[in-house]
């Protein structure tokens, strides 16, 4: 556990939490050395020593007051570093989760992240405020007292040894008890949330069939989970409780009979026996406070652990310094394989160079790998094996913000923040000027929907872009490509879903990055494929062809066979049910 803590707060505050478990240390010991000298002032006053009484108070209210100074600077270190805990770690956690593969933001994952980010590291913080302490102090004080009774009388102190490791056996069954059903109630929890989150992001689909009226069987089932859970969870608490308060009061029980029976046999005098049973007492009282705090400490450490547990998931390699571009705009795939975590080989050994400045369209089947070629290039995962380069170098040479400087990504899926149109292009380029972003608009077709907002570029999008419709949320992502000006530009299936006038805007802003970027884009629409320079088929993981259109229609393969399949379906139309008959 202290070292998930020190993991958690990193090597800059790691000597607060040494300070601080120091004080915590010092505050239970002087209040175990206040403790037992009562036991002398109690001796005293039995035997009738005024005066050995009064230097035995005098001795306690040091003990007292120094027990007091340590308390409060344990205190406000722990609230210190408690404070710590809340104000760094959502920006340590968001820094290492931006870090990581996309690869690893599955469904669950994501859960268990807006969970620990939560509950999580409030729980955290509420160790050092409120936990640690009565622990840490309800175990040094009585092994204050255990050492101070070996003294007094080594019979007495020989049955604390005894009973200690069956405390520490109890109390440790008790909290793995309480942490298990923590870890069932969390598990369930989880669960529960994604579904929640599920159940709310596709109301459209529920609702077209009919599905949000008697509920939604997944969310059902996963909040009957997770009230079981929740009732098994308590069982599990209560057993642990009892069974740590059940075993202090069985020690407490011995001592109280040892020391009985040996004021009894005339080997310890009756006052020393007393005060003695009286310190047994101070013994196990923390003992209790222990047993009580050690199912909830359990929690807090199942919450540091799932915390540390992200922390420690391993981040891309980052390299340091920027790498020499020797060939600006271009990008190569040499011998490339990679699979997802399914395990499955996505691509197998693809060799693909895009030469700068020119526009290359990706065709193929479904799960043939185009979409998994940009985001390789993007660098959201590595590959198995091979390498890719952009700009002529090595992905994995150049740093973060090098590679996306070389890189615009417009997406079918678009994502709009909440926030004014302007802002959102802004956030290919935030140092664009006024004017560069009129300039992309327009190219783009924001412009004209600029006219139609009550607001117009001050009009918030909602979150998600729900306000725009899918095409102009599409035109809003061009935009942001055209304002960034990189030199690479990646569209994966842009054009899939837009209606005629959409598509006109997109195709205008397509010449427009053509003159002055490499393309490369997924497309299934005839026109765009047909502009390209060159289009590559992917088929089975693999390159099946590649060349001109004119080039490939002659071959007669693969790509033969969607061009014709394409412009047969080009001529539909739909009739009439007479026409039909017909």
């Amino acid at each position: 556990m202290i070292r998930d803590l020190l993991r958690l707060l990193g090597p800059e505050h790691r000597s607060r939490l040494y300070a601080y478990f120091a004080w915590v240390a010092a505050y239970g010991v002087l209040q175990g050395i206040a403790t037992v000298l009562l036991v002398p002032v109690f001796e005293a006053l039995l035997a009738g020593d005024t005066a050995a009484a009064v230097r035995g108070i005098g001795a306690v209210a040091v003990a007292v007051l120094l027990t007091c100074v340590a308390h409060y600077v344990q205190a406000m270190r722990g609230f210190a570093v408690a404070i710590i805990v809340l104000t760094t770690m959502h920006e340590r956690m968001g820094d290492h989760v931006a870090t990581l593969p996309l690869g690893w933001f599955t469904g669950e994952k994501i859960g268990r992240l807006s969970r620990t980010a939560t509950s999580g590291t409030m729980m955290v913080a509420g160790l050092f405020a409120h936990l640690l302490t009565p622990t840490v102090v309800g175990a040094v004080t009585p092994a204050t007292i255990a050492v101070a009774m070996l003294a007094y009388d080594w019979r007495l102190g020989l049955a604390v040894l005894v009973c200690t490791p069956l405390l520490f056996l109890a109390f440790r069954a008790g909290a793995r008890l309480v942490g298990r059903g923590d870890e069932l109630d969390d598990a369930a929890a989880v669960a529960a949330g994604n579904r929640v989150v599920e159940f709310a992001r596709t109301q459209r689909v529920l609702r077209a069939f009919g599905r949000g009226v008697d509920g939604y069987a997944p969310l059902d089932a996963a909040l009957e989970h997770q009230r079981r859970a929740g009732r098994r969870s308590l069982w599990y608490a209560v057993l642990g409780m009892v069974l740590g308060g059940v075993s202090v009061q069985v020690v407490f029980t011995a001592l109280l009979v040892v020391g009985v029976l040996l004021a009894v046999s005339g080997q310890l005098a009756v006052g020393t026996a007393i005060a003695l049973i009286a310190l047994a007492a101070r013994f196990t009282g923390p003992l209790a406070e222990v047993g009580d705090y050690a199912g909830t400490l359990r929690m807090a450490r199942n919450d540091l652990r799932r915390l540390t547990s992200i922390l420690d998931e391993r981040a891309l390699p980052e390299a340091a310094d920027p790498a020499p571009l020797p060939e600006p705009g271009a990008v190569e795939l040499d011998g490339v394989s990679f699979g997802y975590e399914t395990g499955r080989p996505v691509l197998r050994d693809v060799d693909l160079r895009i030469p700068p400045r020119t526009m290359t369209a990706l065709v193929g089947s479904s799960g043939s790998g185009k979409t998994t070629v940009t985001r390789l290039i993007a660098r959201f995962w590595d590959t198995d094996a091979g390498v890719v380069r952009v700009g002529g170098a090595d992905v994995r040479d150049q740093p973060t913000e090098q590679l996306m400087d070389q890189l615009a990504l417009v997406f079918q899926d678009v994502y709009l923040f909440d926030d004014t149109l302007e802002a959102n292009i802004r956030v290919g380029r935030p140092g664009a000027s006024e004017a560069e972003v009129r300039a992309a608009a327009r190219l783009a077709g924001v412009e004209e929907i600029v006219d139609r907002l009550p607001r117009g570029w001050d009009t918030r999008v909602g979150e998600g872009g729900t306000s725009l419709s899918g095409g102009e949320r599409q035109r809003v992502s061009v935009a942001r490509a055209l304002v960034k000006n990189a030199p690479i530009v990646l569209l994966d299936e842009a054009t899939a879903a837009l209606d005629p006038e959409n598509e006109r805007y997109l195709t205008d802003a397509l010449r427009a990055l053509a003159e002055r970027s490499t393309l490369l884009v997924i497309a299934h629409r005839l026109p765009t494929v047909v502009a390209a320079d060159r289009i590559v088929v992917l088929d089975g993981g693999g390159v099946a062809e590649q060349g001109t259109h004119a080039e490939l229609l002659a071959a007669g393969g693969r790509y033969a066979r969607f061009w014709d399949s394409r412009t047969r379906a080009r001529g539909w139309r739909l009739t009439g049910a007479d026409a039909v008959r017909r």
